[in-house]
């Protein structure tokens, strides 16, 4: 049964990834990718601090430091990647309807492979048809 702890990750996702294209959409095309990603970033470095004190029990960086290993380095690298990657497409002329969904569906099909390689997840016959079903997809939204 779906409970709400179950649901409202994904629904934060959802709705911050609507966002997200919008805003994304809307960065000036005379504006270096880059300066608006320092801008991005600085701004999500605040509101990460602000909830980071006010959602946390017991706010202690350095303690938390000592958790660190190198995912969060790895994700930062990765995020400047998936930003200005949808800076130029967009820049470029990619429509905010359909550069998502055609990086999605692709997404959808690299990571069953790599859910199966890597975590040993199985494939089943769900997720083949999930992967056929994401070709088609990709087949109509580029005709």
């Amino acid at each position: 049964m779906l409970t709400w702890n179950y649901i409202w990750p994904l629904a934060l996702v959802l709705f911050s990834n609507i966002f997200y294209q919008v805003c994304t959409k809307a960065v000036p095309g005379d504006l270096n990718p880059f300066a608006s990603l320092i801008i991005t970033y600085l701004t999500g470095a605040v509101f990460a601090a602000i909830f980071y004190y006010i959602l946390s029990p017991a706010p202690d960086l350095i303690r938390e430091a000592r958790n660190i290993n190198w995912s969060p380095f790895g994700l930062g690298l990765v995020i400047v990647g998936l930003e200005v990657g949808y800076i130029y497409a967009y820049k470029i002329g990619w429509p905010v309807s359909t550069a998502a969904t055609v990086q999605s569906a692709f997404l959808a099909i690299a990571l069953v492979i790599v859910g199966a390689v890597f975590y040993h997840e199985g494939v089943t016959a769900n997720k083949i048809i999930g992967v056929i079903m994401c070709i088609i997809g990709l087949y109509f939204l580029n005709r």
